[in-house]
């Protein structure tokens, strides 16, 4: 998935990516910190949007409680996050 932002940056981010990085509290826990769950074969399957501030992403696995905010998604860009690179590969 591609999303250019208003301030002319261009974030790039793999289906693996999205899916590792899913904000639910399913795959994130409810203890504030972010970390990557490996999920293997993810395939993005649908694209919604919710209102004006955020997308829903559903998964090949069925996955589809994650909202993924765009300061969310600015937050995880892969290029912006080169000090974890194992993450962004």
């Amino acid at each position: 998935m591609q999303v250019t932002w208003s301030d002319g940056h261009v974030s790039r981010y793999p289906w693996r990516y999205l899916r590792g990085w899913c904000p639910c509290a399913q795959c994130q826990g409810h203890s504030g910190t972010r970390r990557f769950r490996e999920v293997e074969a993810a395939r993005l399957e649908y694209v919604s949007v919710v209102g004006r501030y955020a997308l829903n992403l559903r998964w090949s696995d069925g996955h589809e409680t994650g909202i993924y905010t765009y300061p969310y998604l600015r937050d995880i860009c892969p290029c912006c996050r080169a000090e974890e690179p194992a993450a962004a590969s």
